[in-house]
């Protein structure tokens, strides 16, 4: 039980984790303000404001009660919509995750091209801390923790395999750019400040309905046709140089969108259609961002939908483009 003072040791204990440095080498290949005010806490993240940015992604699952359940329960994620073999959850009435139930399908090996992890964005440092304590509290599992500079980040794995983020922004203003490449390191994050900011005699987590997809993370075959999918032909920049097991790309001067890596992957072909995993992700774009999306596109690849059109990526995930 967490009392009134909620300790470093309490979080790990209660997390099932020893020490947070025991949790940093979970997160060492992961990409790389005390209270707010209430017009902070009710505009959109940095992340949400640039010309293209991530707002779903669909999951196969095996168990769909189940999953709903556990999205539900350990993030807040509040049902929208919902069939027999499907649901929309979301923050806000915004759709974040679709899950659809799919009989008779395996649960995707990790040595596949597919989802790494989707990552929640926090409105604020203190959503985050708050969130850790509930997590802490419902004894969720904790794969790792870590400080990337540009943001603090906690790991975990939902219960058919895919990796999840919760994590909040340091202020744009304090990223360090050089050369149009950003710092994002992995580090141990500051576990006694961040649960300084709960107080357990008043706060309770209940998720911010500005609660986002912030960036998604892929594992991948080939590094370099990823990158030139996803660089020239979807149009995002990238945003770090100089590794040869990772990549990272955003839109509109945010540290990363997308993530991709060949840390497990490397050689990767097509995916498997009958296995869990990613089904889609939408890509929200302005006009102009439309406009010229549509003009690197290859017209034999392009698939119209409501709104926009789709691609499909070299390992067989679908991108959903949508103005």
């Amino acid at each position: 039980m967490v009392g009134a003072t909620v300790t470093r040791r309490d979080i790990l204990m209660l997390a099932g984790v020893a020490t947070a440095a025991a949790a940093l080498p979970a997160s060492l290949r992961a990409e790389g303000l005390d209270g707010a005010s209430k017009a902070e806490v009710d505009s959109l993240p940095f992340a949400l404001k640039t010309p293209v940015h991530i707002e779903q992604v669909s999951l196969r699952v095996m168990d769909l009660p189940m999953m709903a359940r556990y999205y539900n329960l350990v993030l807040g994620l509040e049902e929208i919509e919902a069939s027999r073999d499907y649901a929309i959850l979301g923050a806000g009435g915004v759709p974040l995750l679709s899950l659809r139930q799919v009989d008779g399908i395996v649960r995707e090996h990790p040595a596949s091209a597919g989802l790494y992890h989707v990552a929640y964005l926090m409105p604020t440092r203190a959503d985050l801390a708050r969130w850790l304590v509930h997590a802490a509290m419902l004894q969720v599992p904790i794969d790792g923790f870590a400080d990337h500079d540009v943001s603090e980040a906690i790991y975990l794995t939902d219960p058919e395999g895919n990796g999840i983020e919760v994590y909040s922004d340091r202020s744009p203003e304090n990223w360090i750019w050089t050369d149009g490449f950003v710092t994002m390191g992995t580090k141990a994050i500051d576990l006694d400040g961040l649960v300084a900011l709960t107080d357990r005699t008043r706060d309770t987590y209940s998720m911010p309905s500005t609660l986002r997809i912030g960036h998604i993370h892929l594992r991948v075959g080939d590094l370099a046709a990823a990158e030139a999918f996803y660089g020239n032909i979807v149009g995002l920049q990238s945003t770090r140089k100089g590794r040869k097991d990772a990549a990272f790309y955003s839109s509109g001067g945010y540290h990363h969108h997308l993530g991709m890596n060949v840390w497990n992957s490397r050689g990767a072909g097509k995916r498997a259609a009958a296995t869990t995993g990613l089904e889609w992700f939408l890509m929200r774009l302005d006009a102009e961002s439309m406009k010229q999306a549509r003009t690197r596109a290859p017209a034999g690849q392009m698939a119209e939908v409501d709104g926009g059109f789709s691609l499909t990526d070299p390992w067989g995930t679908e991108i959903r483009m949508i103005g």
